[in-house]
């Protein structure tokens, strides 16, 4: 039964915040849950226990053993003493932490703003941002009561109330029937509550009732300084923000997406294509939401909520921001079927709701008969479909980074978040791919600085016909860790012309290249064949080491 209580015209001379929050508090939601998970467990009674200083002691109670005399922390000797016949189990804190994370989410089904209230347990009670979303439900009063009774289906006990404040609605879940509080009632309902209900710290409690402080009302009329003084400024906090005069603030689980879209469902759901259909519906209803406000977004959240307490959520990037309906929805449809083995629609799915975040600025673009279309956007459509389908890492794009190396002067990033990027054309035509590692080659030149005239490479002779360059690249001197000198020129050396250069000899490790030892002077060379070839010399002729020549790359 919800129960509400009359506003009278004589309390509450300042204003609150229109906010309400509704809080659900299951105070045996750790054994309920292990019923819940085993069957064979449903009619037992059943205890959980953990190991605190060196002993085991009571950690969770069902009813039953509740209302036998057991309690919490109770060591478990004693315990088996009074009622030998219960089921005892030690309790495992992250899994029911986890679970309760996840049963929160769930919860976001009737509000976008749910949050675990973990300041007296880690696990047990939701609170509920339900500003504006009540009238879903037909009043607070029907949401409240569909909620509890959902749950109560589910075999849980809980306990709700709804609370201009987060702090007024945990108090009257706990200390009080189910009910909604107005917000001229707030200060007659949290008088009448125990001192427990302000969230207080066990010494702080053990303290007022030493004090003959029972109830909130009684505490609120004692000076607040010597308060203050005694217990600290968080009693004072706890009071001001159950009254409204602090606000306290919630941290949603899922982050609030300012465009959303949602469809519930009269009769449960279970296959994929039926979820893919509600999708491509939300997906014109999010279209036109986005439109009216004049953005498109870059990130699209599906949530596909069951009927057993669980929900599923799928997130998607676009490689640039949209809010076409068509290609939001082939974005998912691919992204399911690569998922197909992973679904599960459970006992059903009665809610869908579509989000959309990242949101830009986009104006609505007119194409007409003498518009133009560089094709860049159906670039970007195929790369979205590819990340959908194989994975947002199976799909790169080159990127320019800020070096003239060839090696290091690009890097591939996901295409999903390269962004818009431009490569300059570079002053010699290069191969697409390069070789994992320069190879050293031998080389014989017409002169010691003219176009390589015969090739040697991998145990192969190859006579070069044709060559243009040099492009000329310098070492990157930042690299060394050294600085930077001037240094008077080498003396030339002489040399026959046409003597091929002896490159270092070649070792197994590849450890004979080094980017940064000097100058290249790279070549675009073809040999009688056709083929064609990017090599390089390091190093002069001129200087007191021989340069070598590498082999860089092969065109297509």
């Amino acid at each position: 039964m919800v129960l509400q209580s009359s506003p009278s015209p004589s309390l509450l001379s300042g204003s609150l915040p229109a906010r309400r929050f509704l809080v659900l508090h299951l105070p045996f939601w750790a054994t309920d849950y292990r019923k819940r998970a085993d069957p064979q467990l449903r009619d037992k009674p059943l205890a959980l226990y953990e190991h605190i200083k060196g002993g085991l002691r009571l950690a969770a109670l069902d009813p039953q053993l509740s209302r036998e005399g057991l309690r919490v922390g109770q060591n478990l000797a004693d315990a088996r003493a009074i009622k030998p016949d219960m089921v005892v189990e030690e309790i495992d804190r992250p899994l029911l932490v986890a679970a309760f994370a996840a049963f929160a989410d769930w919860h976001s089904n009737a509000s976008p703003l749910v949050s675990v209230l973990s300041d007296m347990s880690a696990f047990g009670d939701l609170v509920l941002d339900i500003t504006g979303v009540d009238h879903l439900f037909g009043g607070e009063a029907k949401m409240l009561r569909l909620l509890l009774k959902r749950l109560r289906d589910l075999g849980y006990r809980v306990a709700g109330a709804i609370a201009p404040t987060i702090g007024a609605a945990w108090a009257v879940s706990h200390f009080a029937r189910s009910q909604i509080v107005v917000p001229e009632m707030l200060e007659s309902v949290l008088d009448a509550l125990p001192v427990h209900g302000l969230r207080l710290s066990d010494k702080q409690i053990a303290d007022l009732g030493q004090m003959g402080l029972a109830t909130i009302g009684q505490l609120r009329q004692r000076p607040r300084k010597p308060l203050q003084a005694r217990f600290g400024l968080s009693l004072l906090t706890r009071i001001d923000q159950a009254f409204g005069v602090i606000d306290e603030k919630l941290t949603p689980r899922l982050p609030l997406a300012e465009h959303m879209a949602e469809r519930r469902l009269a009769e449960p759901i279970s296959l994929l294509d039926d979820v893919l259909r509600v999708t491509a519906d939300l997906s014109v209803q999010l279209a036109q939401d986005l439109e009216a406000a004049g953005v498109g977004a870059q990130a699209f959240h599906l949530f596909v909520y069951r009927v057993d307490h669980k929900v599923m959520t799928l997130s998607l990037n676009a490689a640039r921001v949209t809010r076409d309906p068509a290609h939001i929805t082939e974005l998912f449809r691919h992204r399911a079927q690569r998922l197909e083995g992973e679904y599960d629609a459970g006992f059903g799915i009665d809610m869908v709701r579509l989000a959309a975040s990242s949101t830009e600025r986009l104006e609505a673009l007119q194409t007409g008969a003498f518009s133009t279309e560089n094709g860049l956007e159906d670039i970007d459509r195929l790369n979205d479909r590819l990340a959908s389908r194989l994975g947002a890492m199976a799909v790169l794009k080159s990127v320019p980074v800020a070096s003239h190396v060839p090696e290091r002067a690009v890097r591939l990033v996901p295409a999903l978040a390269a962004g818009e990027t431009r490569l300059e054309a570079p002053l010699l035509p290069r191969p697409l791919r390069l070789l994992p590692r320069p190879e050293p080659i031998r080389v014989m030149a017409e002169v010691p600085d003219g176009l390589p005239a015969r090739m040697e490479w991998r145990g192969q002779t190859y006579r070069l016909i044709k060559g243009e360059g040099p492009e000329r690249l310098g070492a990157e001197w930042w690299r060394t860790g050294q600085r930077l000198e001037l240094v008077a020129p080498p003396k030339p050396q002489e040399q026959e012309p046409g003597e091929p250069s002896e490159p270092p000899p070649y070792v197994p490790d590849l450890q004979l290249f080094l980017p940064d030892a000097g100058t290249r002077d790279y070549y675009l060379v073809e040999d009688q064949e056709g083929h064609r070839y990017w090599v390089f010399r390091q190093g002069f002729y001129s200087g007191e080491k021989q340069p070598a020549w590498y082999l860089h790359g092969v065109f297509a």
